[in-house]
């Protein structure tokens, strides 16, 4: 068995919000004495974190005058000199203060939609003042509760538009930067626009700098709407556009939970650190949790370090999968290519067409060939249960 206890070269990271969360629901008050970003960079160095990232009011207060927001950066800084920690991303609340109750980029009201610009660009600057290379775009409250309230068309141009002109901002200040927009299904707004990773992939081929926005795949986000989050993963990492990942775990169809991650759907996550490490992932990866709302603080540290220890654990799991004799046998006969066909690589050619139209297949022994799914999927259970 291998080490499981984190460091700063496994490149995890935590943002303010979920080690910082006080463990308040919508039916319940506080439990937790809330930390400031010091004391939360430092219980992160502590657990063997690379970095931590933040929304620009979780640093500081959306009503702090400049001489109290000076001191609040600099006191950051100086916590993540003293720690070594670094600032990977940053990102933008645009969804709690009042203000954006019908949203922000999306809202039927200019003036809204001139200060959600505002104040994302002054978060820009913000967070590459403290080193930030990835920008992230939630649109917590880009939706409606009746789709009487807004065209679908105008609110997508209005996104469009806002992310325009961030790009531009960005590349006017010779910002070394790039963007990644977060999909949600529902929750806070009934229905969020550009709702799946999918549907953000298509929504990127719109813009007028594709090449400098990405997708910050969620694995609760996905969950939520049923779906497959290792495919969406794929999908991202097909296209170019895996910039960022937020880990967590979350049952199908529930509220957003944010559960620590691998505490629920243990094999999908397992699949999900395998793909990362197959195709070698070399991004952040990011724990968008919070801890259960029964624990204190030392439940927070059991739960930053059990983040990061599934993950550790899924790895070497991985690696187990990928060494196994008997899994390996199985998928090798699965795959099994013994040539016949390989002339239909490198694509089409009207010589290839006419000689498919001649080929003769039969399809009866196509269909009773046994494929060993079953077995193959046991001996991964197995393996992930400790018994191979």
């Amino acid at each position: 068995m291998g080490t499981y206890d984190p460091t700063p070269k496994q490149r995890f990271t935590f943002g303010l919000w979920t080690v910082g969360n006080v463990g308040r629901d919508p039916f319940g008050a506080p439990v937790r004495e809330p930390l400031s970003p010091v004391e939360i960079v430092h219980l992160l160095a502590d657990v063997g974190a690379y970095g931590v990232n933040f929304h620009d009011n979780d640093l500081v207060p959306i009503d702090a005058a400049p001489a109290e927001r000076d001191k609040i950066v600099a006191d950051f800084k100086q916590a993540l000199a003293d720690t070594g920690l670094v600032v990977p991303m940053a990102t933008t609340n645009l969804f709690f203060d009042p203000a954006f109750k019908d949203g922000a980029f999306t809202s039927n009201d200019p003036h809204v939609r001139a200060y959600a610009l505002q104040k994302t660009i002054r978060s820009i600057d913000l967070g590459v003042e403290l080193g930030a290379k990835l920008y992230v775009f939630w649109g917590g409250r880009e939706g409606t509760e009746t789709d009487s309230s807004k065209n679908p068309l105008d609110a997508g141009k209005r996104f469009r538009d806002a992310l325009n002109f961030l790009c531009d901002y960005v590349r006017d200040q010779g910002y070394n930067l790039k963007f990644a927009l977060e999909a949600k299904p529902n929750e806070p707004r009934s229905d969020i626009y550009l709702p799946t990773t999918g549907a953000m992939l298509g929504f990127i081929a719109t813009l007028d700098y594709p090449d400098m926005v990405g997708v910050n795949p969620e694995v609760a986000h996905e969950h939520m709407a049923g779906l497959n989050f290792m495919h969406a993963v794929a999908q991202a990492w097909d296209a170019g556009k895996l910039f960022h990942i937020d880990l967590n775990d979350q049952k199908f169809g529930r509220y957003d939970q944010d559960f620590r991650f691998g505490a629920e759907m243990i094999k999908q996550a397992f699949f999900l650190v395998k793909f990362l490490e197959d195709v070698g992932y070399g991004g952040m990866k990011h724990f968008d949790a919070h801890a259960y709302r029964t624990d204190g603080p030392e439940g927070v540290k059991a739960f930053a370090r059990g983040c990061m220890r599934t993950y550790l654990i899924l790895k070497e799991k991985a690696a187990q999968f990928n060494a196994d004799a008997d899994i390996q046998a199985l998928l090798k006969d699965i795959t099994a290519d013994d040539g016949s066909y390989s002339w239909l690589n490198g694509g089409y050619s009207a010589e290839k067409a006419q000689k498919l139209r001649a080929e003769s297949f039969d399809r009866h022994a196509l269909a009773s060939r046994d494929l060993l799914y079953e077995k193959l999927d046991q001996l991964t259970v197995e393996l992930l249960l400790g018994v191979r």
